[in-house]
């Protein structure tokens, strides 16, 4: 059996909130900073993601979490994929590929009819991933990341 097939994705819970921010810290300080944007976000994870009728998932592998991603909502029909992250500990397992499939899951089961993703070129296996998910680089418009420097999308089938 497969690490992957022994994970678990499970939702936002508030005994979790503090986990998203963990996560994301770790992968933030390594590659750029944590912006303004992070902090809020990332500290009220209740109040600037799911109060705001997005969602937030997370990897559970051994009863530790591992990894997490949230879909934050622009509208009805679009929502942004964000704050994904996997432990230093557990990259190169699949986990982010697991991540992505529960996304894909989940956006089809919402009928979400878009998704969009803000990340950096330097991040390679993590653009990769995305293009294997079949989302494609997009102008990249107004962004609120200094880190930011390509826009994907995907169209939900």
């Amino acid at each position: 059996m497969s690490i992957k097939n022994t994970i678990e994705i499970i939702p936002f819970s508030s005994d979790l909130k503090d986990h998203i921010k963990t996560l994301n810290i770790e992968w933030l300080q390594k590659y750029f900073k944590v912006e303004e944007k992070d902090e809020l976000t990332l500290s009220n994870p209740q109040e600037e993601i799911i109060d705001k009728g997005g969602m937030i998932f997370y990897a559970r592998y051994n009863g530790e979490i591992i990894g997490t991603f949230s879909l934050i909502k622009i509208d009805d029909n679009t929502f942004e994929l964000s704050k994904m992250a996997v432990s230093d500990s557990a990259q190169g397992l699949g986990i982010g590929n697991k991540l992505l499939e529960h996304c894909m899951v989940v956006a089809k089961d919402k009928n979400i009819k878009k998704l969009l993703l803000y990340s950096n070129r330097i991040l390679l296996p993590a653009i990769h991933l995305y293009e294997k998910f079949g989302f494609a680089e997009v102008p990249l418009g107004d962004v609120s990341y200094e880190r930011a420097d390509i826009k994907m999308e995907k169209i939900i089938s």
